[in-house]
């Protein structure tokens, strides 16, 4: 199997199919978990939808001839029924088998035979290859993409929005392809058969048939780009309200505890308005197009049927062509109107489609180089020179020229206000963000020739905000780390004192103890509960640079001090970088980093900072020292 970047593990092998003889041989025919070492998909909707297609070309390229053998196979039955009906009018009851028992038979094979394989056919491609594994391909590719964008990009956009488009994304493109191979292809032969048939028994009924596929045409040439740009409009309001749902429903507390004047209400009540108006846009272009081809179809048949009878009446047409004629329109009527649908259809996966590639195609900000090689474990000795950032504003600027320089072991605590920029400094580190100008270097490596992988296995985080998956506690504890044992996952816990509530957790389907599921961002767990997860999590993965983003400020003091010593276990040969508010937990570090409005101010031990009456952290640490402990009692 082709692997897009990094190398990986399935995790589980569940999704492959129980053995079958039969089934698997069809069904395996595209691997839905094949991908490209192409980075970026195509930007272009119909590019996107052929490179996809490409990848699954015989099973398409199958469905386009079966496709053609439905419309001739529909053709061919009512141009049998006519000529059945002028053989019985020309024959008897005991001439019938004996004359004509090769036709009779052949009609009976078409019926039970040739009709059955080719829609068997079809629904085996159909249904086996293309809906599960083909739209399966596009939704694996897809998130593949997506994953890689930089964490900016998931900040600017509802994780529920981004899921969306991604899940529409494979059934729209397949949709759309099934659609023009299979319901318009057989319709197009249909009426290209049909064409030939009444030509063949008077040419001004072809005529006729002429001017309705011209006025089909029309319709489609002017009406379905309207119906067309609804649809986008539809899609693009349905992601916008189901992304502000899962939003809400996301923040569910917040929304409980803030939402006092029922804001939510009217921006719920916005969207929805919002999204009816589109779907009430889309649905008066629906009946547009439905009203035109009501009438258009009307005229067709009533053409035809005139001039049938007037060749019965000339003798020019048999009773039985008459029937094989007006069973022709009369299916070519159902088919336009079923077709027109089907074009509907088409137009708005395509318009899905193109809503989800604005999404899906974008080119990554951050991109590991083509020749980006793999840190090794490192010796944790990182470095700032010259780095410029800004995050994308013109007008101001966070870092102009920062240089730091952090030696292997130490310990450092990174000091200042709000939005002095110490949080930036981690989430550069960690290349969440890339610097416009400079360099940042771990062991002397540029961050930026190594994969992003193997650079953030360097480092273990814990932050003031702690986020877990929905799965188990098991899985949240060795997320971080592969192929650990269940004592080790254990022990970590002992470390963080998370294993006495592990124990007794229990969720709403049963599941106790480690296995237990902790809910969307671990929402069934207190704020401290959730720290020490996340801290035993860091103590699993043992990575030789530790960052630590307030994260002992969601603990109570005593499990605080409980945890102390294993924290100090824990740095302990690590390069540590520590963001606390409360300057008490990292007045003990090696070194202190004064940072303000992008700049670093001050640096040097507690006492040393101290002596500097008039500094930025001397003026921080008299308005704290009432309510926190002293600094001898943070260096026990």
């Amino acid at each position: 199997m082709a692997r897009y970047g990094n190398t990986y593990q399935d995790p589980d092998p569940a999704y492959r199919d129980t053995d079958h003889p039969v089934w698997n041989r069809v069904e395996r025919f595209v691997d839905p978990f094949e991908d490209t070492d192409r980075a970026v998909l195509p930007k272009n909707t119909w590019q996107f939808i052929a490179y996809f297609a490409r990848q699954a070309k015989w099973p398409f390229v199958i469905l386009l001839f079966v496709g053609g053998l439905v419309g001739a196979v529909d053709a061919a039955l009512y141009w049998s029924v006519g000529w059945l009906i002028d053989i019985l009018d020309n024959s008897t009851p005991e001439t019938l088998l004996r004359d004509h028992w090769p036709a009779l038979l052949g009609f009976l094979l078409l019926l039970l035979v040739v009709r059955a394989a080719v829609m068997v056919a079809a629904a085996i491609i159909e249904q086996q290859v293309i809906v599960p594994r083909f739209y399966t391909m596009v939704r694996w590719q897809s998130f593949r993409r997506v994953i890689e964008q930089p964490y900016a990009f998931f900040q600017d956009d509802f994780a529920g929005r981004i899921a969306t488009k991604i899940l529409q994304a494979g059934e729209s493109v397949g949709d759309f392809i099934l659609t023009s191979l299979q319901s318009l292809w057989s319709f197009l032969t249909f009426i290209v058969l049909t064409f030939a048939v009444l030509a063949a028994l008077d040419w001004r009924m072809a005529v006729v048939v002429a001017v309705w596929g011209a006025g089909y045409a029309a319709i489609v040439r002017y009406l379905l780009p309207r119906l067309r740009a609804a649809g986008k409009n539809n899609a693009n309001e349905r992601s916008v309200l189901n992304g502000r749902l899962v939003d809400i429903f996301t923040n569910i507390l917040t929304v409980k505890l803030f939402d006092t004047g029922r804001k939510e209400h009217g921006d719920v009540k916005g969207a929805l308005g919002n999204y009816m108006g589109a779907v009430t846009h889309l649905t008066r272009m629906i009946t547009l197009v439905r009203t035109a081809v009501a009438v258009l179809n009307g005229m067709m048949m009533s053409a035809v049927g005139v001039l049938a009878v007037q060749g019965w009446m000339a003798g020019t047409i048999s009773t039985g062509a008459i029937a094989a004629t007006m069973g022709l329109v009369f299916r070519l009527n159902q088919m336009s109107g079923w077709m027109m649908f089907n074009i509907n259809g088409l137009i708005r996966a395509f318009s899905t489609v193109q809503d989800a590639v604005e999404t899906i195609s974008v080119e990554p900000k951050i991109r590991d180089r083509a020749d980006a090689v793999e840190l090794a474990r490192t010796t944790g000795h990182i470095r700032f020179e010259n780095v410029r950032f800004n995050y994308g504003k013109d007008d101001t600027r966070l870092f102009e020229g920062l240089d730091l320089d952090i030696a292997p072991g130490e310990k450092v605590g990174l000091v200042g206000p709000s939005g002095a920029g110490k949080s930036t400094i981690v989430s550069l580190m960690l290349r969440l963000f890339e610097p416009e100008a400079g360099r940042i270097t771990i062991d002397g490596t540029d961050i930026a020739d190594v994969t992003q992988v193997s650079l953030r296995r360097q480092f273990g985080v814990v932050s003031q905000e702690p986020s877990l998956l929905h799965r188990s506690l098991r899985d949240n504890i060795a997320y971080g780390r592969h192929g650990v044992s269940g004592e080790e996952i254990e022990a970590a816990a002992r470390k963080a004192k998370a294993h006495e509530f592990i124990l007794d957790a229990r969720d709403p389907r049963g599941r106790r103890g480690y296995d237990a599921h902790v809910g969307e961002r671990g929402i069934k767990l207190s704020g401290g509960q959730r720290q020490r997860v996340a801290i035993a999590r860091v103590m699993l993965k043992d990575a030789p640079i530790l960052i630590l983003d307030e994260a002992t400020s969601a603990l109570d003091s005593e499990i605080e001090a409980a945890i102390q010593d294993n924290l100090a276990e824990l740095m302990e040969g690590k390069t540590v970088v520590a963001i606390a508010h409360r300057l008490s937990t990292i007045a003990a570090m090696d070194r202190l980093v004064v940072v303000e409005n992008g700049r670093i101010v001050q640096m040097g031990r507690h006492d040393e900072l101290l002596r500097d009456e008039d500094g930025l952290y001397a003026r921080m640490w008299t308005r704290q020292s009432g309510g926190f402990l002293s600094f001898a009692e943070a260096a026990e």
